[in-house]
């Protein structure tokens, strides 16, 4: 469904779910998102009628609990394989979900969830993408859409129909059980693999070298030893 402003479509997705009115693949594509949400409580913001700003809806019952960073893969993928088709290489997957051009961030991807008791019953997939927006807000220094690296002006809404056609083919992969198949796809555009990077945990900034990332969704690296962080322990220093 098509919708010219809301506050989150995350939040509409989440609304359809609780009032019992979810269908599987159910898509939600917003002009205008008010209050759009990123990781760890940020802001998402998107131009007017510029970007994709889409959730898509998926049952989830059919999948165990150990594999939400399987599904945050999955949409990963979908999202670089669908990007990197109209910006030709040089995209990747910066951990733990967002898409990069070069070293500019090209959008991002939220996963919210309904768990009752041990049953993952739903997954709402917020995908936003930079699409036809050349100007950003102040503090989203590093910035970039689909026009300024190819110079051309897209229809947001078609090609969000082309992304959820590339998430439900990579969904039906997780479904599968072909976990390895998607470890691996994800490590294979891995932003910055096998390059020292700079990250900070608590106060404390170190380099290390990007081994890849495990099927439970840690960052595995190597500095004096091989260490294993978790989503949320640590940030990159740009």
């Amino acid at each position: 469904m098509e919708i010219d402003s809301v506050e989150s479509t995350n939040n509409y997705a989440m609304q359809l779910v609780h009032k019992g009115l979810a269908q599987h693949g159910t898509a939600i594509f917003a002009l205008e998102q008010t209050a759009g949400k990123g990781q760890r409580g940020r802001r998402w913001y998107a131009g007017v009628g510029e970007n994709i700003i889409l959730s898509v809806i998926l049952n989830t019952s059919g999948l165990q609990l150990s594999n939400q960073f399987l599904l945050s893969m999955t949409a990963a993928i979908a999202t670089y394989d669908f990007f990197n088709a109209y910006a030709v290489d040089e995209t990747s997957v910066k951990w733990p979900n967002d898409l990069y051009w070069r070293d500019r961030k090209a959008g991002g991807i939220l996963i919210e969830n309904v768990i009752t008791g041990k049953e993952w019953q739903w997954a709402v997939v917020g995908i936003g993408i930079n699409i036809n927006q050349v100007i950003f807000n102040d503090d989203v220094a590093n910035a970039v859409s689909l026009k300024q690296i190819t110079g051309k002006n897209y229809k947001p809404v078609e090609l969000a129909k082309e992304l959820c056609i590339k998430l439900q083919e990579k969904y039906e992969i997780l479904l599968i059980k072909e976990n390895n198949a998607l470890v691996d796809a994800y490590n294979n555009v891995l932003y910055k693999k096998g390059e020292t990077v700079t990250l900070k945990k608590n106060s404390t900034v170190f380099n290390c070298t990007v081994k890849g990332v495990n099927i439970f969704g840690q960052l595995i690296t190597e500095s004096a030893t091989e260490q294993l962080f978790d989503v949320g322990e640590v940030q990159w220093v740009i």
